[in-house]
């Protein structure tokens, strides 16, 4: 440890990220091909990429009734 006090921080969170950017560009392909191809269409299918767990857990909690 240095003299100022300050530890060192090691995130190792790289697998998952990638995990994620995959998730991502997987979700992303999808929704783009299911719009019509317009660019209105290609950045709604972006937006709803990232958002996509949203859609998930709101449609489960449907099926269970909550």
């Amino acid at each position: 440890m240095a003299g100022n006090g300050r530890g060192r921080v090691i995130v190792r969170d790289g697998p998952w990220g990638f995990v994620f950017l995959l998730a991502y560009i997987g979700a992303a392909i999808y929704f783009i091909g299911q719009s019509e191809g317009t660019f209105r269409g290609v950045i709604f299918g972006l937006l709803q990429a990232i958002v996509w767990p949203v859609y998930v857990v709101f449609h489960v909690l449907q099926q269970i009734g909550a």
